[in-house]
């Protein structure tokens, strides 16, 4: 893959010495800035010029990782990547590099088993009719399970760095909330109202005809299936109020780092910002921002844009001129006419992105001041598909 020219715009002493210093790196930026491949870039960042052994796990439901990384289908378990595919890119790592994506069945199937109180709980809930229907849409179970995996990577030492790709922006929120929003559940008037045929004999008996008429809407048995569940559901509830403590707390260490990808167009640039203050004003560690796709920095001065419209200007109006340049190149086939237009519209796009340019600078600037270290990274020259193409990135990233 062809490298493009490194930019050198950025504050702080770079990205190797946050990820020697953290145990835990959280990936997060809105949708289609580049989050997911950059998560990747950053583990490999790690790996090659660091060494120690490596995970990178996406909760993003596109599967873009494992293609980039080459290992195939991702799944719970950790699949290493392969010597073959560091070799076939050129490069020799330190250290060993992991990949794994949240299984969401799996994950809730392991949550049962280790918070139910006895054999009886935890077979009771697997075989409920109403479990994996009603796990797949509880509470951001996602985004919980994300929290949970997170905490038990943490636990184990098995690794010793973990970077994890986030769902997209203002969601990545929803992975930060996940264990409090769990506390709360247990606490909540709804699981008080699903479990009270169970607590108030009054309300069964006030209640049958209810039931009567829901089961032959919805089917037989669906609201006591419903209750049923969350019976049993509460009767884990110590576990996974513990273990929801103990994922905020794991948040707010300061073994734990977040680092923020954006671009610098306008929307995205925005979110950045948004989540940049969120996480400052939660109390968690912004280690940077990476700015992806950025434009040259060479754009953005004031003679490149006046030498655009000059272009245009002179092109216009001076037949001598578009003639030279016509004789210049050679080409019989190239007709002043031709020639005349193809170069006032370079001119005018030169000048349109050297505006925009012009506007990412304003933007990197307000960026800037929300994290220790602003990292740009610039537009490749291809689109980021294999091993090689993330060492381009990790180039950059340093």
């Amino acid at each position: 893959m062809a490298r493009t020219t490194r930019t050198r715009r950025r504050t702080g002493p770079g990205i190797d010495a946050l990820l020697a210093s953290k145990e835990m790196v959280l990936v997060c930026g809105s949708g289609g800035v580049g989050k997911t491949t950059m998560a990747a870039a950053l583990g490999l960042s790690a790996v090659v010029h660091q060494g120690g052994k490596v995970l990178v796990l996406t909760v993003d439901p596109a599967r873009r990782l494992a293609d980039a990384l080459g290992v195939g289908a991702l799944g719970n378990a950790a699949t290493r990547v392969p010597a073959e595919a560091f070799a076939d890119a050129g490069v020799e790592p330190r250290g060993e590099l992991w990949a794994a994506m949240l299984d969401t069945k799996a994950g809730w199937d392991e949550l049962i088993r280790r918070h139910a109180p006895d054999a009886g709980v935890r077979d009771a809930v697997l075989s409920n009719p109403l479990y994996q229907n009603i796990t797949s849409r509880f509470v951001h179970s996602h985004d919980y399970l994300a929290m949970e995996q997170l905490h038990d990577l943490h636990a184990s030492g098995e690794y010793d760095l973990v970077v994890v790709d986030t769902p997209p922006s203002r969601n990545a929120l929803d992975v930060l909330e996940a264990p409090s929003r769990m506390v709360e559940f247990f606490g909540s008037r709804l699981l008080r109202w699903l479990t009270v045929p169970y607590r108030s004999r009054l309300f069964t008996v006030a209640s049958k005809p209810f039931y009567q008429v829901a089961d032959r809407v919805l089917g037989s048995r669906f609201l006591r299936d419903i209750a049923d569940f969350f019976v049993l559901f509460q009767a884990m509830e110590s576990g996974f109020v513990a273990r929801a403590r103990e994922v905020e707390s794991l948040l707010g260490d300061l073994r734990t780092t977040f680092v923020v990808v954006s671009t610098l167009e306008t929307a995205p640039a925005h979110e950045a910002v948004f989540l940049a203050r969120e996480l400052t004003e939660r109390g968690h560690h912004l280690g940077a921002i990476v700015a992806n796709r950025t434009l040259p920095a060479a754009f953005t001065k004031r003679a490149a844009a006046s030498s655009a419209r000059a272009l245009v200007d002179a092109v216009d109006g001076d037949d001598e001129l578009v003639d030279a340049v016509v004789e210049r190149l050679g080409d019989a086939r190239i007709e002043p006419r031709t020639a005349r237009e193809v170069l006032g519209e370079v001119g005018r796009r030169f000048h349109e992105v050297a505006l925009v340019a012009t506007r990412e600078a304003e933007r990197r600037a307000e960026l800037s001041d929300l994290a220790p270290q602003l990292i740009d990274v610039p537009i490749l020259d291809s689109d980021v598909h294999d091993l090689a193409g993330l060492l381009t990135l990790v180039d950059h990233l340093r």
